[in-house]
């Protein structure tokens, strides 16, 4: 006597099944996920949407992700080399919530930098930062003031870090904290692999009357070991248009004011 056919999975059980096949593997593609269910492509996306909304896991060309952690940070130089368009769109787009004579602080990285060149179309602005090479390219411009937090130095990155140069950013007041980071998702929030970057980008929060996380999608899905601040933490998030649809509506979800900025063509 053969064996009675095995009724077929109701949609919670095989997503809680896809789950723990990608803790084990880490990536799936769409065809692999089809073979592994007896399920049709459509069922699929469905699943991968409704768990990527959950922010859970995260889409892939032709499959999905589950959240993988980082160790380190890439350094300056490797970061300037990538995504230009994109850091380009994001700074626009998070510049739109400058206004002139504003006090801005401009926290290390590479997307944060891309925000000078249309932060010097204001005037009476102050922007404060921990990051050298945006002291470098500010400096260009007189009707600009800018203050640099000091602290130690962090080589890589070509910015300041720890106790020191969080206690320069506690004492001062901003309009705006423009926030980057390496690594972030809807369920850990602002992440980050150094725990001396930490202070220093919680203290510009707290001394800010908006913060505003600015983060490509490309670093959507990493987590680090530390965390700074859940995306909730956050007046807006200003990312790429390359992030998933999914993962967008689960932001806009958790109340968050999600901006996506669409590269220039």
């Amino acid at each position: 006597m053969s064996a009675p056919e095995r009724p077929p999975l109701i949609p919670d059980q095989r997503r809680e099944m896809l789950l723990k096949h990608l803790r084990h593997e880490g990536v799936l593609s769409v065809q692999q996920i089809t073979q592994l269910f007896g399920v049709s492509h459509m069922t699929v996306r469905r699943d991968i949407a409704e768990l990527e909304e959950q922010g859970l896991v995260y889409s892939v060309p032709g499959g999905v992700r589950i959240a993988s952690g980082i160790r380190s940070e890439p350094s300056f130089t490797d970061k300037a080399l990538t995504e230009q368009p994109q850091k380009q769109a994001m700074a626009r787009e998070a510049a739109t919530l400058v206004r002139e004579g504003m006090t801005v602080y401009l926290d290390a990285g590479t997307t944060v930098l891309a925000m000078v060149p249309v932060l010097a179309e204001y005037s009476g602005l102050t922007a404060v930062t921990n990051d050298f090479t945006t002291v470098e390219h500010l400096a260009r411009f007189r009707h600009i003031d800018v203050v640099h937090v000091g602290g130690s130095v962090e080589p890589d990155n070509r910015s300041t870090v720890g106790p020191l140069a969080a206690a320069t950013v506690r004492s001062l007041a901003f309009d705006i904290a423009f926030v980057s980071t390496s690594s972030w998702d809807l369920l850990r929030g602002v992440t980050t692999p150094s725990e001396r970057k930490i202070d220093v980008k919680r203290e510009a929060m707290a001394a800010a009357a908006q913060s505003v996380l600015v983060a490509g999608s490309s670093k959507y899905g990493t987590f680090g070991m530390y965390k700074v601040a859940p995306l909730g933490s956050f007046d807006v998030v200003v990312t790429d248009s390359a992030l998933a649809q999914a993962a967008a509506d689960g932001i806009r979800a958790e109340g968050t004011d999600l901006r996506l900025a669409r590269p220039a063509e």
